[in-house]
C-alpha cells in the first residue's frame, strides 16, 4: 500500500449545474481545506490483475472530497513489448515488478491491469459515487495497437496478429501513426469501475456492465465525471487500460493502449440511487450509457438510461424525454468487441436554455 505523500489541498471552482441541482437533495461532502491528496503508485501489492472483486482487499482508503493521483500500467507484458520494437530501457520498470510480483493464481480472468481497488469511507449499497477526472497525463511516450485473430470486429479478415508500437509526442499533443499520419492525442482511461455486487464473484475485466468497468468511452477525458451506483461498502474503485486515443468502436480490439497517470476526485452522495449504469458528463454533454452483448439491446439501454436521467434531474416528463433524445440526442456506438459492446447517448448542456430548481 503506497500512501505516501499526502498533502493538504484547497479546491475552489464552481460545481456544474447538474451536480448543483442533485445536491438539494442528496448528502454531499464536497472537497474543503481539510480534504487530502493521495498518491497511488502501480506496483504488485497495489494492483488487482484482470478482475473487479468484491472481496478484494483495499490498498487505499480515503475520504469523500479527497483526491487521487493514480499511476497505471499499459496491458502488455515486457516481453511483448520489446519484441514490437520497444528498447528494453524504455519498458517501465513498475511494469516488469508486476509481472513479476503478482501470483498466477492473482490474476484473471481478465488481462487488464487496474490500480485498486480504492475504498471510499461511509459508501455503501445504494450510494452513488462520483467520480471527476480533474486531470490526465501520459506517463510514457509510445502507445501500441494490436489484433489478433479470435477478437477484434472483423477477426475472419485478419486470421493473424500484429502489434504497432506508436510514438507520443507531449509538445505537439500527436501519436505518429505512420508518416504522414499523426493523430491528436485524447487520453482516457479505458477501464474505470467500483466492484459488482458480492454474487458476481471474480468479475473479468474485459466485459463492462453495471460497474462501468472496461467501458471504453472515448469521451471520458480530463475535465469530465462520471456516477457510479454503489454495490458494496466503500464502492472499491478500480482504473487503468490508459488510451492515447481510441475510435468509437475500438474495431480492432485495441485503442492507442499506454501508461497514464490520473488525478481523480472522488465524491460520495449518500442516499443518492444510480442505476441500472453509471451514467457521465462532460462540460458539454451528457452521457447515459448501455452495455450488452446484442447492440440493439444496448442501444434499448442507452436511451433508456438518457431518459431516466432527464426525468430525475430536468424533471422532464417521460414523453417529453424520449422527444428530446430524438430532435437533440446522438446514439454512438462505444466499443464493439469487449463481449459486452457499448452504446451511448450524447445530449448536448447548451440546449438547456434555464436551468429548473427543485
Amino acid at each position: 500500500m503506497s500512501t505516501s505523500k499526502n498533502q493538504f489541498i484547497l479546491r475552489a471552482g464552481c460545481a456544474t449545474a447538474l451536480v448543483a441541482l442533485i445536491a438539494a437533495n442528496a448528502s454531499i461532502a464536497l472537497a474543503d481545506e481539510t480534504s487530502k491528496t493521495y498518491t497511488l503508485l502501480a506496483t504488485p501489492k497495489t494492483v488487482a490483475w484482470g478482475h473487479y472483486d468484491a472481496t478484494s482487499p483495499p490498498v487505499l482508503r480515503i475520504n469523500s472530497g479527497d483526491t487521487v493521483v493514480f499511476h497505471t500500467v499499459l496491458t502488455n507484458s515486457p516481453t511483448g513489448l520489446e519484441k514490437a520494437g520497444v528498447k528494453p530501457a524504455d519498458v517501465e520498470q513498475d511494469l516488469r515488478d508486476i509481472f513479476k510480483g503478482v501470483d498466477a493464481k492473482d490474476r484473471g480472468p481478465g488481462g487488464h491491469i487496474l490500480t485498486g481497488p480504492v475504498y471510499i469511507e461511509g459508501a455503501d449499497a445504494g450510494d452513488t459515487l462520483e467520480v471527476r477526472v480533474n486531470k490526465i497525463d501520459l506517463a510514457i511516450p509510445y502507445a501500441y495497437n494490436a489484433f489478433r485473430y479470435g477478437a477484434g470486429f472483423q477477426t475472419d479478415d485478419f486470421p493473424y496478429s500484429r502489434i504497432k508500437i506508436i510514438p507520443l509526442d507531449r509538445a505537439t499533443r500527436t501519436a505518429h501513426f505512420a508518416p504522414g499520419i499523426d493523430i491528436p492525442l485524447h487520453p482516457f482511461f479505458g477501464s474505470m469501475g467500483v466492484a459488482p455486487p458480492p454474487e458476481f464473484g471474480r468479475y473479468d475485466s474485459a466485459p463492462p456492465t453495471i460497474i462501468g468497468g472496461n467501458m471504453d468511452n472515448k469521451e471520458l477525458v480530463q475535465g469530465s465525471t462520471v456516477y457510479y451506483p454503489v454495490f458494496v461498502p466503500g464502492a472499491l474503485f478500480q482504473i487503468g487500460d490508459g488510451h492515447a486515443g481510441q475510435g468509437n468502436g475500438e474495431v480492432d480490439i485495441t485503442a492507442m493502449e499506454t501508461s497514464l497517470v490520473g488525478t481523480l476526485q472522488f465524491v460520495l452522495h449518500k442516499g443518492m440511487k444510480t442505476a441500472p449504469y453509471p451514467w457521465a458528463e462532460t462540460p458539454t454533454h451528457y452521457i447515459s450509457m448501455g452495455f450488452d452483448d446484442d447492440l440493439t439491446v444496448a442501444a434499448h439501454k442507452a436511451v433508456a438510461g438518457m431518459i431516466n436521467l432527464l426525468v430525475e434531474h430536468k424533471h422532464m416528463s417521460r414523453d417529453d424525454a424520449y422527444m428530446l433524445i430524438s430532435v437533440a440526442g446522438d446514439i454512438d456506438i462505444t466499443e464493439l468487441v469487449d463481449h459486452n459492446k457499448g452504446v451511448h447517448v450524447m445530449l448536448p448542456k447548451s440546449i438547456f436554455t434555464q436551468q429548473k430548481q427543485n
